[in-house]
């Protein structure tokens, strides 16, 4: 079996760390029995989770309340072929407890577009997987 050097597997803590260092990822779910992808913008919370701020009557919400769906986001460097991505996969829900509500208001993520009224959705951090590419400028 060919040893690639320049591929590695992550650990869960890299992966976070990784994680917390960037602002957009990409919800992965279904909608109407089709694969979807979202682009949004997330906070990582105390427990790893990812928390979404976003509007209460939008599809995303609709879609992935009480559903199992995955969170991936990434970062490269195209001059020198490297960089990472960790996809987090687990259950995603919309945060009603009261208490948790005014917690996330003070130090969860800010959504990049108006809304009225938002929501916090938070992504259990079930499974986090991830992978580094460490390629050079002159790799085929």
């Amino acid at each position: 079996m060919f040893q690639n050097d320049a591929f590695r597997a992550l650990d869960r803590q890299e992966c976070l760390r990784l994680l917390a260092k960037v602002p957009i990822g990409r919800v992965v779910y279904t909608r109407q029995a089709l694969p979807a992808v979202l682009p949004v913008n997330f906070a990582l919370d105390t427990d790893a989770s990812v928390l979404l701020r976003t509007s209460p009557d939008s599809d995303l919400v609709r879609a992935i309340d009480g559903v199992v769906v995955a969170f991936e986001a990434d970062e490269f460097d195209a001059d020198t072929r490297s960089g990472w991505s960790v996809v987090v996969t687990g259950r995603a829900t919309v945060v009603t407890d009261p208490g948790e509500l005014e917690r996330l208001s003070e130090v969860g993520p800010t959504s990049w577009m108006p809304l009225r009224d938002p929501v916090f959705v938070r992504i259990e951090s079930e499974m986090v997987t991830g992978r580094e590419l460490r390629g050079t400028r002159d790799s085929q």
